[in-house]
């Protein structure tokens, strides 16, 4: 049994490209005989209720939203959750239950995104399903993207429109670490796919940062706003959502300054040790090196990429050298190509983007630079923590 009255709250979406409510998605509430509001979540969660009940309930949250999404601004969309499981008790060719509530209510289906909740229900059926949503014009959106790895499958499947981040997820990668790796490889392969990305469950100010790291195109969370029954205004946020985007803005300039510094030092240090290298003087005559303490190793290649020295390293009060990878070719790495690309005719000072060392396990940037009538290369591993 469920008791009390179904209705639909409504969530913004905030364009980061305007600050604007681009749109809302519809969620699910039972407001009981004292007023009081309670999530049909946790009903959706419970496998002991029967899914007749969760079918019938769902349907009256969609049918609350769509009777007064006229209410809204005529560009915003409505998103709406679908039940994979549901979608695969659908007889083939049967008409589709959302979309017969889009026609009772004269609703366009340009203004509305089908978001597939879940991970279960037969890939092939909902496969047809999406192929009709989308053929009446709604588009298609995978809700918590990165919390399987079938979701992979899914999206080469389904080709969403939108992919919206498994909240847990994107949280846990706005604090760094290696999820936050992971998070933005997600947002990069969706960019290649053509989706836009919702960062949902943005409640700070760091979170909001991190979702504009990523690209995302909409952003939502309590950082915004809640839920609610009635609409909000559309320009309602574009005023704080300013403020915070400027000071995203000033932060990227930060970094970028400290690197800028960074490559000046760089450019220093590259003069060293290169006056050490062509004096072909012993290790123990180079000297400690305070004034740059990001310095984790050099190491000298040949103009194809094959390593023709020791890792170079200051360990225990002195410098260590670790021969390990003498003769390996790194000819294949990013930084070496874009060295030959942008680096051989100026012999300028190349950086590399930043990247977790699979060793050390550190974050990292690798500077190179040719020397010695472009013969030589040399390459500098640097402690990419904290830019």
């Amino acid at each position: 049994m469920i008791d009390g009255q179904p209705l639909a709250f409504f969530q913004p979406f905030i364009d980061t490209a305007t600050g604007r409510i681009a749109g809302v998605e519809a969620l699910g509430r039972l407001q009981q005989t004292d007023g009081q509001l309670l999530s049909v979540g946790p009903l959706f969660a419970d496998a002991r209720t029967p899914t007749s009940a969760l079918r019938r309930l769902d349907r009256k949250i969609r049918d609350n939203a769509l009777s007064r999404l006229h209410e809204a601004p005529e560009d915003w969309f409505l998103s709406l959750n679908i039940s994979p499981r549901w979608i695969t008790l659908l007889r083939p060719g049967q008409p589709l239950p959302s979309l017969k509530q889009l026609q009772a209510h004269d609703i366009d289906p340009k203004r509305i995104v089908f978001e597939i909740t879940e991970l279960g229900g037969d890939s092939q059926r909902l496969a047809e399903v999406v192929a009709r949503y989308r053929q009446a014009g709604a588009r298609i959106a995978i809700d918590d993207f990165g919390a399987g790895y079938s979701q992979l499958d899914r999206v080469l499947a389904l080709r969403p429109d939108i992919l919206k981040l498994d909240m847990r997820l994107f949280q846990a990668a706005a604090l760094g670490g290696p999820s936050s790796e992971v998070v933005r490889a997600l947002a990069q392969m969706a960019e290649k796919t053509g989706c836009w990305i919702i960062a949902e469950g943005v409640e700070t100010e760091a979170q909001l940062n991190f979702a504009l790291e990523c690209g995302a195109r909409y952003v939502q969370g309590y950082l915004f706003a809640q839920a609610q029954l009635n609409w909000f205004a559309a320009d309602a946020f574009v005023s704080r959502f300013a403020v915070l985007r400027q000071a995203y803005v000033q932060q990227k300039l930060a970094e970028r300054g400290r690197i800028m510094l960074l490559r000046q030092q760089l450019i220093e240090l590259m003069q060293i040790l290169q006056g050490w290298v062509l004096a072909q003087e012993p290790l123990n005559q180079l000297p400690w090196l305070p004034g740059f303490p990001r310095l984790l190793r050099f190491y000298q290649c040949d103009s194809h990429g094959t390593q023709l020295t020791p890792n170079f390293e200051w360990r225990q009060d002195a410098w260590q050298a670790d021969g390990r990878y003498l003769g390996h070719n790194w000819s294949w790495r990013p930084y070496f190509y874009h060295l030959l690309a942008e680096g051989w005719e100026e012999r300028r000072v190349i950086l590399s983007t930043t990247y977790r060392d699979a060793t050390t396990n550190q974050y990292c940037l690798t500077a190179g630079q040719f020397f010695d009538n472009g013969q030589r290369l040399l390459l500098i591993d640097i402690d990419a923590a904290g830019l």
